[in-house]
């Protein structure tokens, strides 16, 4: 049994380490812009336009915040 639970976090710490990587606000951030693509488009509202403007947005942000860091 112990076998299996190490299979199960071993899995999971491998999909933690693919979707959030070393940056978990981007993630969180990638996340949002989904969420609001999906409200947009539950309101029947063109959401179209949400994802293209915020991957330009989170790359800005991304980069100004490892620029600082150096």
């Amino acid at each position: 049994m112990a076998r299996a639970w190490r299979a199960l976090r071993a899995f999971g710490l491998f999909w933690w380490d693919f979707v959030v990587g070393d940056d978990a606000w981007l993630a969180l951030a990638v996340v949002l812009c989904v969420a609001v693509v999906a409200v947009l488009h539950q309101a029947g509202e063109p959401a179209w336009w949400v994802l293209p403007f915020g991957v330009a947005v989170l790359i800005a942000w991304s980069a100004g915040r490892a620029a600082r860091k150096r």
